[in-house]
């Protein structure tokens, strides 16, 4: 691919964001790249658990400006916004679990891009802005669902107006991200969360996931329903069974994913 470099190993892939010079900053050919590998990877069995990160020492610094970027001539800005806001759903809408492992700047779009992972493992030396308000710009890329789920209402609104950097340490204490680790030892832990989650009962997972993104929306009771419906496909899957005959053989289980 000419944006991305994708790398599959015991059911982890791997994409990484591969346009260092700029920071890895987003241009159409990656959002383009970015959704056909998204829906690759939502139908391919063996593709277990994702990792999003980017070369070069930073995750993403957000939408590329040159030329205008995605506000340059062209079409229609609200044909350009709904075929970009395809990226963030497809990610929110992936039925396999995802980690942002992000070292270096993640801005804009490129910081909803990790907040839009289910779970975000950032280096030390990680900084984080909803830059936008600095550009002109109102927040995008899912920014504005993601924020205020993360870290309550006030919270967001204060880095969508204030637009200031962020040091993991500050991303954590507010709730940001799931865990900061050393730099040197930030490829291990995310290597390590996502073998797991790979190893892991697959489509139990992806209900879970779904299930949770969507309890935000609606009422207690239509939870209880969903769970009751999203329980009968998963006992219904063999890692189910898998698990219920380790248990009672007293082993641990080995999930295939099916």
């Amino acid at each position: 691919m000419e944006t991305l470099q994708i790398e599959r190993d015991g059911g982890v892939v791997t994409i990484t964001l591969d346009r260092p010079r700029v920071k890895n900053a987003m241009n159409a050919a990656m959002w383009e790249e970015l959704l056909d590998v998204l829906a690759a990877v939502a139908v391919t069995p063996t593709d277990r658990a994702v990792v999003v990160t980017g070369a070069g020492g930073d995750f993403c610094s957000g939408a590329d400006l040159s030329g205008g970027g995605p506000f340059g001539p062209g079409q229609h800005m609200t044909f350009t916004m709904q075929w970009i806001n395809q990226v963030p759903l497809a990610l929110h809408r992936l039925p396999k679990p995802t980690i942002a492992k992000v070292r270096g700047v993640a801005a804009g779009a490129g910081a909803n891009l990790a907040l839009g992972c289910d779970l975000i493992v950032a280096g030390e030396g990680a900084r984080f802005a909803e830059i936008f308000a600095r550009r002109g710009l109102s927040i995008d890329f899912g920014g504005t669902w993601l924020l205020p789920r993360l870290i309550g209402l006030h919270r967001a609104k204060e880095l969508a107006f204030f637009a200031e950097l962020l040091t993991a340490a500050d991303a954590d204490r507010m709730g940001l991200v799931n865990r900061v680790v050393p730099d040197a030892e930030l490829d291990g832990f995310v290597a390590d969360w996502a073998q797991r989650l790979a190893s892991g009962p697959t489509v139990a997972l992806a209900q879970t996931k779904r299930l949770l993104n969507e309890s935000v929306q609606g009422a207690m009771s239509e939870a209880l329903d969903a769970e009751g419906i999203s329980q009968l496909i998963s006992v219904g899957s063999e890692d189910a069974k898998a698990a219920v005959k380790a248990f009672l053989t007293k082993q641990s289980p080995t999930f295939e994913g099916r």
